[in-house]
């Protein structure tokens, strides 16, 4: 806490005015949150709800929100996931789809590798036929800072196995809407 108490009067603040007495313990258990996945493993949360199915269709999770650090500015980004697998013996409970985005967004982070991290560690534990991953966020360190566009969209995607024959990645697209 004494480092975030010597950031505040490395800006100019005065860290004993009222209003930021406790600042320097809020936001040490704020960065302890939002950097709790270094603490979790993405492929022991798979394994722990691996299921024997002979199902073999494509499985979506869309629609999962993210909330993750930029670790170039260590400003907010934010967004959805869209996350798919084709079973090849295994399905995983549909939670641990999301818990595995959260296990990944909770770090410091670019979008491009939180991308690539969630796809592979489905991958390595499920082995299915295919992973397919497309996150869609918003970076304030481009709407805060530097070039300011408010309304920008950065989508990054990730394809294995079946995904990357253009027919089942075009049916992933369809049934995510893009």
């Amino acid at each position: 806490m004494d480092n975030y108490r010597e950031c505040l009067q490395l800006i100019g603040e005065d860290a004993d005015r009222e209003g930021l007495q406790k600042t320097p313990e809020r936001l040490a258990k704020a960065m302890q949150y939002l950097t709790q996945g270094y603490q979790l493993d993405a492929k022991a949360i798979l394994r722990g709800a691996k299921f024997t199915e002979a199902y073999s269709e494509m499985v979506i999770v869309k629609d999962i929100e993210l909330y993750s650090l930029c670790e170039h500015h260590m400003l907010p980004f934010f967004g959805k996931a869209h996350v798919a697998y084709i079973p090849n013996g295994y399905i995983t409970g549909l939670s641990k789809i999301a818990r595995v985005v959260d296990v990944f967004a909770r770090r410091l982070q670019v979008q491009e590798r939180l991308t690539h991290q969630v796809l592979d560690a489905i991958q390595e534990t499920l082995e299915p036929l295919g992973v397919a991953v497309v996150i869609e966020a918003q970076h304030l360190c481009m709407m805060m800072r530097g070039v300011q566009k408010q309304n920008s969209v950065t989508t990054t995607s990730g394809f294995s196995g079946q995904f990357e024959d253009g027919r089942t990645r075009s049916e992933f697209m369809r049934l995510i809407g893009k």
